[in-house]
C-alpha cells in the first residue's frame, strides 16, 4: 500500500444539497472507491477537517468548509521521464513536465506527480500549481512560489490574461487532405461532464470553451497544428481537433475510450503546452516562455 506523504484538500459545496453527512459526501464524489475504503480511512483518521480536527462516519456535512485527507493505492506508477524547470524567481517557477506525469495527485498517483518533483528538486514548500494539463499531456507549467503574490497569477488565466499555445500532431482525414498551410479554423461551443465523468461532451447551450486552430505543418497524411485555447474547459483541445475532423493522433480518450493501460511504452498523446505569454503582473515585465520539447510523431517540427 502506498499512502501519499501530503494531504489532499477539497471545499465542500456551498449548499448542503441532499448530504447529512460529509461520509456520504464523500461515497457520491469518490463513486470508484469503494466504501469500505472510505470507512476505513476515516476510523483510522486519515479524513479531517482543514483545522485538523478529525471527522467521524456521522459528522454532519458543512457547506463549503474545507476538507483533507489522505490518498493511497496499492501500487504506484513511476513515470520514467524527467521534467525541467525552465524559469526560476521569489514568485514564479515554470516548469516542461513529461507526457504521462500527472501536475498533481490523482487516480493511481498519489506521490509520483509535478509538484512534488519540484518540491523535492526546489526545497521549495510553499509552491502551488496555477493552473494544470492533463497527464498525458506534456509541456508547460506555471507554479506560484510565493503565497503573497500567487492570486495575481491566478488572475491571468481567470481573465484570459495570458495567452497559451499548444502544438498537435493529427492524421488529416480524405476530407481535409487538400488543407492548405495556414488555414485557421475557430472553434465555439459548450462542453459539460459526460459519463464516465473524467471525459467531456459537446452539448447545446451557451458558449464556454472557444479555441483557435491553424495548420503550420504537413508530411504526408500527418499535420501540425498550433492550437490557442481561449476558455480552459477539460480536454478543451481534444474536442476541438475532433470538432473539425482532425482528431489529435494517439488520443485514447477521444473520439473513442480505449481501454486502461500503464504502458509508458506506448505513443503518447501527440500534444504539447509549447508556450506561454503574459505580463507579468508583480513587475509588468513581459514573459514569454517557450518548451524545446518535441513530439516523437513530428521530431524535426519547426516552431515559429
Amino acid at each position: 500500500m502506498v499512502i501519499a506523504t501530503r494531504p489532499s484538500e477539497i471545499t465542500l459545496p456551498p449548499e448542503c444539497q441532499r448530504f447529512a453527512t460529509v461520509f456520504a459526501y464523500l461515497l457520491e464524489k469518490f463513486p470508484r472507491i469503494p466504501q469500505a475504503v472510505w470507512q476505513s480511512r476515516i476510523e483510522q483518521g486519515k479524513v479531517f477537517w482543514h483545522d485538523g480536527s478529525l471527522i467521524t462516519l456521522d459528522t454532519p456535512f458543512q457547506p463549503s468548509r474545507r476538507l483533507c485527507y489522505y490518498r493511497e493505492v496499492s501500487a504506484e506508477p513511476q513515470v520514467p521521464f524527467s521534467h525541467q524547470i525552465i524559469f526560476q524567481n521569489e514568485h514564479l517557477l515554470i516548469v516542461c513536465k513529461p507526457h504521462y506525469l500527472p501536475v498533481i495527485p490523482g487516480g493511481d498517483f498519489v506521490n509520483e506527480c509535478l509538484l512534488e518533483r519540484v518540491r523535492a528538486e526546489s526545497k521549495l514548500e510553499d509552491l502551488a500549481p496555477v493552473h494544470r494539463l492533463d497527464k498525458e499531456t506534456a509541456g508547460l507549467v506555471m507554479f506560484s512560489c510565493n503565497s503573497q503574490s500567487r492570486a495575481l497569477y491566478h488572475e491571468l488565466f481567470a481573465t484570459g490574461a495570458i495567452e497559451k499555445s499548444y502544438l498537435a500532431v493529427a492524421k488529416l482525414p480524405l476530407a481535409l487532405q487538400n488543407l492548405a498551410i495556414g488555414s485557421e479554423f475557430q472553434v465555439e461551443n459548450r462542453l459539460e461532464k459526460s459519463n464516465p465523468r473524467f471525459l467531456m461532451q459537446v452539448v447545446e447551450g451557451e458558449v464556454n470553451a472557444k479555441s483557435r486552430l491553424k495548420l503550420i505543418g504537413r508530411n504526408g497524411e500527418l499535420a501540425l497544428f498550433r492550437l490557442w485555447p481561449h476558455t480552459g474547459k477539460t480536454h478543451q483541445l481534444r474536442l476541438h481537433m475532433q470538432a473539425i475532423g482532425a482528431p489529435i493522433f494517439h488520443d485514447k480518450y477521444y473520439p473513442e475510450l480505449l481501454a486502461k493501460q500503464q504502458d509508458f511504452s506506448a505513443m503518447p498523446l501527440q500534444l504539447l503546452a509549447q508556450q506561454l505569454r503574459f505580463i507579468d503582473p508583480v513587475c509588468g515585465t513581459a514573459r514569454v516562455f517557450c518548451s524545446n520539447r518535441q513530439l516523437a510523431e513530428w521530431p524535426d517540427a519547426v516552431i515559429d
